[in-house]
C-alpha cells in the first residue's frame, strides 16, 4: 500500500470514528497550476483525494465565487465598491452580521463582501448577489473551469425552498416544524441534495482556490481582495484547527443539517501553499458538532503533512 494510500485510509476512519463520510482534496497551491478554462493539473499529481470527484453541497463556499465577481467587476470599474446599500427588515436571513441585526443597517458594498466572508452574513451575501448578479456568478464558474459547479441561487433562494418543503410561512415556524421531521425527511430537502441544489466537487473547489492564489481567477487586484478576506474569517473550528500556530488559513465555511465543510489555502512559515477543500456529511444528525468539526482539522492536517512529506 502508497503512502498516499494509506493517508487517504486514515482521512476515512477520522471521519467514521466521527459518525460520518469525509470528502477531501489537498493539493499544493503551485504544483502544476490550472490555468484558467484549461485542465485542472492536481489530478494525478502530489495530491490528497478522498471522494474528490464526487459531488457536494457547498453552502456558503458559494461566497467565494460570488465575492471573486464582485472584486473582477470593481477592478473592470463596473461597480462602485463604496456605493451605499441599505439592510432592512426585509432583507434579514438570520445569523450572524447584518441577517441577524434588529435595525436598518446601512453600509457599502465592499462591506457587503466583508460580512459575507469573515462571518458569512447571509443577507450580505444576497443583496451583493443581487448587485452582481447572479448569471455573471455562473459564467465565472464556466470561464474558470468548474464544469461540475453549479449555482442555482442566493441564501434567500436555498431559505426558501427549506420553508417551502416543510410548510413553513417563516423561519420561526421553520425552527418549531424542522426537529420533528424524520431524519429520512430533513435528508429529502433539497438543499441537502447536491443533485438540485448549489454544488460542486472537492477537486474543483481546491481549483478555484489555485486559481484565486495564483492570480489566474482575475485581475491580480482582484484576487488579492479575495485572498485578503478570506484571511479574516472569524471562524476557527475546523481547519485552523489541524494546524500548529504559525501556520496561516485562510478559508471559508460551508453548514447546513448534517453537513459541515471548509475550503481554503494553508501557508506554512517557509512560504508552501496549500490548497484543501474539506466536506463531512454525518450518518446521525444529531452527531456531535464538535467532534465533526475537529474531524475536518485533523484530516486537513493529515494531508497537508502527507503532501510536505512529514513522516515519510
Amino acid at each position: 500500500m502508497s503512502t498516499r494510500t494509506a493517508t487517504e485510509d486514515r482521512i476515512r476512519r477520522i471521519f467514521a470514528e466521527a459518525g460520518a463520510r469525509g470528502q477531501l482534496h489537498a493539493v499544493p497551491v503551485r504544483a502544476g497550476t490550472p490555468a484558467a478554462g484549461g485542465v485542472d493539473g492536481g489530478r494525478g499529481g502530489r495530491e490528497v483525494a478522498v471522494g474528490a470527484d464526487d459531488a457536494v453541497v457547498i453552502a456558503s463556499l458559494f461566497k467565494m465565487l460570488l465575492v471573486l465577481e464582485f472584486a473582477r467587476q470593481v477592478v473592470a470599474g463596473q461597480l462602485d465598491p463604496k456605493e451605499r446599500v441599505r439592510v432592512t427588515s426585509a432583507d434579514r436571513l438570520g445569523g450572524w452580521g447584518t441577517a441577524g441585526c434588529l435595525d436598518d443597517v446601512e453600509l457599502s458594498l465592499r462591506d457587503l463582501a466583508y460580512f459575507a466572508m469573515s462571518v458569512s452574513d447571509n443577507s450580505a451575501a444576497d443583496l451583493l448577489l443581487h448587485r452582481v448578479g447572479l448569471d455573471t456568478v455562473r459564467l465565472l464558474a464556466k470561464e474558470l473551469g468548474l464544469e461540475r459547479t453549479r449555482v442555482v441561487g442566493g441564501p434567500r433562494d436555498l431559505l426558501e425552498s427549506m420553508l417551502e418543503e416543510v410548510g413553513a410561512r417563516d423561519e420561526r415556524e421553520f425552527a418549531a416544524r424542522y426537529p420533528a421531521l424524520s431524519d429520512e425527511g430533513k435528508r429529502r430537502l433539497t438543499v441537502l441534495d447536491p443533485r438540485r441544489t448549489t454544488a460542486s466537487t472537492p477537486r474543483e473547489i481546491t481549483r478555484l482556490l489555485r486559481l484565486v492564489w495564483t492570480d489566474a481567477a482575475g485581475p491580480p487586484e482582484a484576487c488579492a481582495l479575495v485572498r485578503d478576506l478570506m484571511s479574516k474569517q472569524v471562524f476557527r473550528h475546523r481547519l485552523v484547527s489541524g494546524f500548529p500556530d504559525g501556520v496561516a488559513v485562510a478559508a471559508k465555511t460551508g453548514t447546513l443539517p448534517g453537513l459541515h465543510m471548509e475550503a481554503g489555502v494553508v501557508r506554512f512559515p517557509d512560504g508552501e501553499c496549500y490548497a484543501i477543500a474539506v466536506f463531512a456529511r454525518t450518518h446521525d444528525l444529531s452527531a456531535s458538532r464538535a467532534t465533526v468539526d475537529a474531524a475536518i482539522g485533523r484530516a486537513a492536517g493529515m494531508a497537508a503533512a502527507y503532501l510536505r512529506g512529514d513522516g515519510r
